[in-house]
């Protein structure tokens, strides 16, 4: 039931929230209208590819796959049918460089294949499948699978990325010291997500070797989950780097619209209400198959680690 409400509650406030917000922000500019207006049509094509191949796949990780590459494509066609403006330039370039990575790292974990409809399915799928919910009823996961994991998911893509519009018509155009600090703060967190990234790769990797070869886990191994490194200060440090990534970029419209709050700070703070209870499920899983994982959850911080 719990999950019921919350899979209503997000689907709601990706429907509801923008509008409120919008209302109590500044209207957009007729450019900034119909630039949005074109953007949603890849918004569009891309929740129905990923709904359909998905559904006749069986495979529902389909917006993993361009979770790190549609915010690559909406940040160049805004910038694009604005006419390359220094603001949005700079906001894209850094989209890419955010997205690239990201890519990389969803593909050497066995996320892409040639044959793009098939690659490795998020085992939490497979987990929420088999709730009461879900199991033996195809018609509710059909229904989960087009309103939450495609069109919330995707939209909630969409929304994060659309800070890149207020560098249409901006109040502010040109380039100011709250651009070059949420560049900063951005490119700062895409490494601290690369280092958390690389070595929860480097321990999966050494641990399934160790499996694969029939040798004894010791140590963290045994443990059967990462609380080194940076894992040893949060128990979601690939988390909170993404979520802030995203922070940072909206502050690029606030450098443009002259608003500290303004309504695309909607898709940043939906995304973080995401990746919380993303974080809960994720525990709640990991924490029934290694034992020591509970002792780990009292010591370590969730996101912010502690300073003493």
């Amino acid at each position: 039931m719990n999950l019921a409400r919350t899979i209503v509650f997000l689907i709601i406030t990706v429907v509801l929230v923008p509008v409120v917000a919008i209302y109590f922000s500044d209207p957009l500019t007729i450019k900034q209208q119909a630039i949005l207006n074109q953007t949603i049509y890849i918004l569009v094509g891309l929740t129905a590819a990923c709904f359909i191949i998905g559904e006749l796949t069986k495979n529902t990780s389909q917006v993993d796959k361009v979770w790190s590459l549609a915010p690559i494509a909406y940040a160049w066609n805004i910038v694009y049918l604005d006419g390359f403006s220094e603001r949005g330039v700079v906001m894209a370039c850094l989209v890419t460089i955010w997205g690239l990575r990201l890519t990389y790292n969803f593909g050497r974990r066995g996320g892409y294949s040639w044959k793009f409809w098939t690659g490795e399915e998020d085992y939490r799928w497979e987990v929420l499948r088999n709730k009461a919910i879900f199991k033996d009823k195809p018609i509710a996961w059909t229904l989960f699978n087009l309103f939450f994991i495609c069109g919330y998911q995707m939209s909630l893509i969409f929304m994060f990325t659309l800070p890149v519009l207020l560098s249409v018509d901006a109040r502010n155009p040109e380039i100011n010291y709250i651009d070059l600090i949420a560049a900063a703060f951005m490119l700062f967190f895409i490494v601290l997500e690369t280092v958390a990234d690389q070595q929860h790769f480097v321990y999966q990797t050494e641990k399934y070797r160790k499996i694969n070869s029939g040798e004894n886990l010791e140590g963290i191994y045994a443990d059967g989950f990462l609380s080194k490194g940076l894992w040893g200060k949060m128990r979601h440090p690939n988390y909170l780097g993404e979520q802030m990534i995203w922070v940072s970029f909206y502050f690029f419209s606030v450098a443009a619209s002259g608003q500290w709050i303004n309504w695309t700070v909607i898709g940043v703070a939906l995304l973080i209400v995401l990746f919380y209870n993303s974080s809960v499920f994720s525990e709640e899983i990991t924490a029934s198959k290694y034992p020591k994982y509970k002792e780990y959850q009292k010591k370590i911080p969730r996101f912010i680690p502690r300073l003493f």
